[in-house]
């Protein structure tokens, strides 16, 4: 019952869609106009929107026509299902309808090659920090506290130690000892033991997520000097300066997009005025060539029986009309020069 009733409402869409399409492809033209409905490109996303939705619909109707079951079957030996993914595409064309997403959406995809240069950036500084960790911290992450006659973690939860006479944390407990043996943080995931989990854990630290353990692990394993500077320097320069730079970009190009949306808006405004001043000036022209035209016999005895005396009257009534206008549309049309200069 529900799945009836989704399609109802689908196909009630669906109608409204294609309607909508219609009648702006009916009002814009299709293709070969200057502001023509498909050289849009919003446009251009309903109209493939509606098109496989059409088409998709008669595969349906073609699938139940044959026989098959109408959810996910098969119409000449193609999967229906396959364009019933491109319903996600219809959030896609309230975007169409609201000018501020299309300058949200066109300054993400202009950015997109700058945002590439970035990336690069960021995975130069992880392949330096990574080689870095991996000279520094290689094998730190392995020695834990562990029992003496037993050989079992000392720890319920496992931590990085150091031997004694070494900086770090030694172990306190009597009968144990810092010895390697244990797969290290996180599953042995946290660790600088090759170049890939090395590239991992610069990562995660670069995104800040858990970075202070790592930094506190390490300073465990080997003491305070070296892994605050590695990993406070890396969170700064990484963190706060390279992935910052994708923000910087994106309100760069936002902006961008902006001003030529305003300009857009401005050019198309002073257009209008332009149109407006034209039509005023050539029905002002209009009325100065009807205020010099005289019919024949104006100054004679008009007889009204005579159909040429009747028109001649009807041109005097319609040029008095016109002379009482012509004053306020000369007006009319300084002031649309003053407006628009």
């Amino acid at each position: 019952m529900r799945v009836r009733r989704r399609e109802r409402v689908e196909y009630l869409f669906l109608i409204i869609f294609t309607v909508e399409a219609f009648l702006k492809v009916i009002a814009y033209g299709l293709l070969f106009h200057p502001n023509a409905y498909l050289r849009n490109g919003w446009n251009l996303l309903d109209f493939i929107i509606v098109v496989v939705g059409l088409f998709s619909a008669i595969l349906e109707q073609a699938t139940k026509g044959d026989g098959a079951t109408p959810i996910g079957g098969k119409a000449a030996g193609f999967d229906v299902k396959a364009l019933r993914a491109f319903r996600v595409l219809r959030p896609l064309r309230l975007v169409s309808g609201v000018p501020s997403l299309q300058v949200v959406l066109n300054s993400i995809i202009k950015a997109m090659v700058p945002l590439l240069h970035i990336a690069l950036l960021v995975l130069f500084v992880i392949i330096i920090y990574a080689i870095i960790g991996l000279e520094l911290f290689m094998g730190k992450m392995h020695k834990t506290c562990i029992y003496n006659h037993s050989g079992t973690n000392a720890e319920e939860k496992p931590a990085p130690c150091a031997p004694d006479g070494a900086y770090g944390r030694h172990c306190m407990q009597n009968g144990t000892i810092c010895q390697v043996g244990w797969e290290g943080p996180n599953d042995g995931i946290t660790n600088f033991d090759n170049f890939a989990f090395a590239m991992l854990t610069v990562f995660q630290c670069i995104t800040m997520e858990g970075w202070t353990d790592v930094l506190y692990w390490m300073q465990d394993a080997m003491g305070y000097e070296l892994p605050w500077v590695y990993f406070v320097s890396l969170v700064i320069f990484g963190s706060f300066f390279v992935l910052n730079l994708v923000l910087g970009v994106l309100s760069g190009e936002f902006s961008k997009e902006r001003e030529k949306a305003k300009a857009r808006g401005d050019f198309q405004k002073l257009r209008e005025k332009q149109q407006l001043e034209e039509d005023l000036k050539g029905y002002l022209d209009w009325i100065t060539q009807a205020e010099d035209i005289d019919p024949e016999n104006e100054e004679e005895g008009l007889d009204d029986d005579k159909p040429r005396n009747r028109k001649g009257r009807h041109f005097l009534s319609l040029r008095g009309a016109v002379k009482k206008n012509a004053a306020f549309l000369r007006k009319a049309c300084a002031f649309v020069c003053m407006e628009q200069y």
